[in-house]
């Protein structure tokens, strides 16, 4: 079973050498910009929430969350919708593929994130050659917004209007 625990700044190094892996560079680029943001962790982005994902205490994989409205990111209209969430994520070493590791992962993520009083859904853009990601959200319950391309999962039930 996965856990997650807060990530912190002894876990950088882990994280660099997570983001150089081919599976991952090739989705997620140069580390340079993740390190960055993961250094700022108790400055410039400490409004990105992240995490390590263990597996019996051993780190397997790296995700976060952020409120869309923080992130200056263009999440069509969910952004102004309020209660939007977006969410990323990755495992680390390419022995732990399809396990199994991804999905207990995004189905904690969701878990944190219903927490908060205000959600109200999760939106996911995940580039459209990773098959393996859009097929992760598919199988979690995620719908495809065939006009942005953006994976939505309510949270809540919508809010009837009288």
């Amino acid at each position: 079973m996965i856990r997650l625990r807060p990530m912190v700044r002894g876990d950088l190094a882990l994280f660099e050498h997570w983001l150089s892996a081919p599976h991952v560079q090739k989705w997620y680029g140069d580390p340079a910009a993740w390190l960055y943001e993961a250094a700022e962790m108790d400055g410039l982005y400490g409004w990105i929430v992240r995490f390590i994902a263990e597996r019996d205490g051993v780190p397997v994989g790296f995700c976060q969350y952020y409120a869309c409205c923080d992130s200056g990111e263009d999440w069509a209209h969910y952004t102004r919708l309020g209660g939007s969430y977006s969410v990323d994520y990755l495992i680390g070493d390419a022995a732990d593929l399809n396990k199994g590791y991804g999905k207990q992962m995004l189905a904690a993520l969701e878990r944190e994130i219903g927490k908060l009083p205000g959600a109200r859904r999760i939106v996911v853009r995940p580039e459209p050659l990773n098959t393996a990601s859009r097929a992760l959200l598919r199988s979690a319950g995620y719908a495809l917004d065939t006009a942005t391309d953006i994976f939505v999962k309510e949270l809540r039930p919508k809010e009837k209007t009288p």
